[in-house]
């Protein structure tokens, strides 16, 4: 039987303002179909002075984040802040437990669905989140079914498919693999655990900002970059800034740098055309290293504009041999990383100006190098 107890968080949609509530299984909001926002109510300040002896993990937050007392936690977070040059530091995600900062985000859909109790788990992905989704479901109990697009990472499949998810390969990109998920989402008894539109996600995503805080003593550098393809790690960071700023534990926010592949770049291309959204138009991402982050229409675009200009940032754009050049610069430095999580390495590297920080969000291993 389902443990609804400890949901009390409640949905609601950024654009119309609908509610549902946390318990619900549908996963968008019914009147607009987009991605719904999460109302948790006035969730707790993380005093400094409190975390001394805390469970060595993300779970150490407990009281800003939506959901407590986790039963499938593999001991994710925490990961080392590691200094690149006298200004940029990289948080080294490529050492979650799956390999990469999606762990963040899987672990809230897992708990939140343990507690739902679902006949069934689908999630869709270009790898990494199905991977992280695959494994927490597999720690949780679940039954899960990942739908990945032709041309994912062989070493990604694999490993959806040793933690025990059924594996469906979608013909064509990205946005054919989200429409095939979510026809299945739409079955009864169904959890979508959906890193772009269940915004549980973005709660577990925060926890990687607030872990720069503390590393750095109660302040965060001045900017904090991330890459973009659905935005997930850039709104949790955004999330986690708002919260920082709202209870007076920084006194300032730091800008968020956003960075694209140059291939597959229609968030940066808006942001600097100035407008508030993407045009309404379908498309299909062109070829890139950057894999991850080759999102052609990402469902909260609007917000992920928005989060950029109120902290002040902007976004950056990277070809496909610089790309090339930073996984193997990183590499010659001991890191080996994902051509995905190397493409805030290859944009802003060489800042001198300011403190920023990077995430090596993936292991090398679920890629190899790039050709």
């Amino acid at each position: 039987m389902p443990d609804t107890r400890t949901i009390t968080a409640s949905y609601v949609c950024p654009r119309d303002g609908s509610r549902a509530a946390g318990t619900a299984l549908t996963w968008c909001c019914p009147v607009c179909g987009g991605p719904r926002d999460l109302d948790a109510g006035d969730l707790s300040a993380v005093r400094p002075d409190s975390l001394s002896g805390r469970v060595n993990s993300l779970w150490r937050y407990e009281e800003a984040l939506p959901l407590s007392a986790p039963a499938v936690s593999l001991g994710e977070g925490r990961t080392p802040l590691v200094p690149l040059t006298s200004h940029v530091s990289a948080k080294l995600d490529f050492l979650m437990p799956t390999l990469s900062f999606k762990d963040r985000g899987a672990v809230m859909l897992a708990e939140l669905a343990r507690r739902l109790s679902p006949e069934r788990v689908v999630a869709d992905s270009s790898g990494n989140a199905g991977t992280a989704v695959a494994a927490y479901c597999a720690r949780a109990g679940l039954p899960c079914t990942v739908y990945v697009p032709e041309g994912t990472s062989p070493k990604k499949t694999e490993q959806i498919r040793a933690h025990g998810a059924r594996l469906e390969v979608v013909p064509g990109g990205r946005e054919a693999t989200a429409s095939a998920a979510r026809s299945a989402a739409g079955a009864s008894g169904t959890f979508y655990a959906s890193h772009v539109f269940n915004p549980y996600f973005l709660h577990g995503t925060k926890t990687y900002v607030y872990e720069i805080w503390e590393e750095r003593g109660g302040t965060l550098p001045d900017a904090i970059a991330v890459p973009v393809g659905n935005g997930t790690l850039l709104l949790g960071a955004a999330l986690a800034t708002e919260e920082l700023l709202a209870h007076g534990l920084i006194d300032r926010r730091p800008a968020l740098v956003a960075v694209q592949a140059e291939a597959v770049s229609p968030l940066a291309r808006a942001f600097h055309a100035g407008v508030e959204d993407l045009p309404d138009l379908p498309g299909e991402a062109s070829p890139t290293l950057a894999e991850g982050i080759a999102i052609p229409r990402p469902p909260r675009a609007r917000q992920i504009l928005a989060a950029v200009r109120k902290s002040g940032g902007t976004f950056l754009t990277v070809p496909e041999d610089r790309i090339r050049e930073a996984q193997k610069d990183l590499a010659a430095r001991g890191f080996f990383v994902e051509t995905t999580g190397v493409v805030c390495w290859a944009a802003v590297g060489d800042v001198t100006d300011r403190s920023v920080v990077v995430p090596l969000c993936g292991a090398g291993l679920k890629t190899g190098l790039a050709p």
